[in-house]
């Protein structure tokens, strides 16, 4: 992929990363609706409007100031950030041990779907050629690839708050699930010390890596 300036960056990234934060976000509320809690439904959280989804830190500060350190450092842009989770009131789902699993399943599942869309976007930009179309939904569909394979990946890591770390606790027996649980209040901090060490990526690079090779292969990019 070419060099791009910050701003170019910033062009084709921004989409992308915001359609990979909010669909996640609208996934849990959808599905949660479909097992029987309007929760999310009724605080008006069910709707693609990036702004409802939208947190300063998580979705603006933080990722912004990965990418400027990463392009300080002349090293390859890692954006991770996250939005506003949305409520689930779990007294509300008609299995709850069980749809909470769901719940939380349907955002990475989310990504997932999107990357294949993003796929067929890069495709799309290849068939029309390098011109001032298809360059850019290339360079597009690529970061939108990159963005939902991380967050896919990265949200199945089995530490609560992360939908990983949920759908363990719904999979656990009481206690233990109980004792996983306590850790919420200290799973973003866990993650950022692992990210910031580099074992977390070490772990998580290979199987992004090979998803995001898979879908190459399937399309043909």
């Amino acid at each position: 992929m070419q060099e791009l300036s910050l701003i170019q960056f910033l062009a084709v990234a921004a989409l992308p990363l915001l359609f990979a934060i909010t669909v996640h976000e609208v996934a849990h509320g959808w599905v949660a609706l479909r097992l029987g809690d309007p929760t999310a439904k009724m605080m008006g959280r069910l709707t693609l409007n990036p702004v409802r989804h939208i947190d300063p830190v998580g979705t603006v500060l933080l990722p912004l100031s990965l990418i400027l350190l990463s392009k300080l450092a002349g090293t390859p842009p890692f954006v991770f950030g996250w939005a506003k989770p949305v409520p689930v009131t779990w007294e509300n789902l008609r299995s709850p041990k069980r749809d909470m699993a769901l719940v939380a399943l349907a955002g990475p599942l989310s990504n997932l779907l999107m990357a294949i869309l993003w796929a067929l976007v890069v495709k799309t930009g290849y068939l029309l050629g390098a011109g001032p179309v298809g360059i850019p939904l290339i360079l597009m569909g690529s970061f939108g690839i990159l963005f939902n394979l991380v967050l896919m990946v990265l949200n199945l890591v089995p530490v609560p708050p992360l939908d990983g770390g949920r759908i363990l606790t719904s999979l656990l027996p009481g206690p233990l699930a109980w004792q996983v649980g306590r850790l919420e209040p200290y799973g973003l901090i866990i993650i950022l010390v692992l990210l910031a060490t580099g074992l977390l990526w070490s772990i998580l690079g290979p199987i992004i890596y090979w998803f995001n090779m898979l879908l190459h292969t399937v399309f043909g990019l």
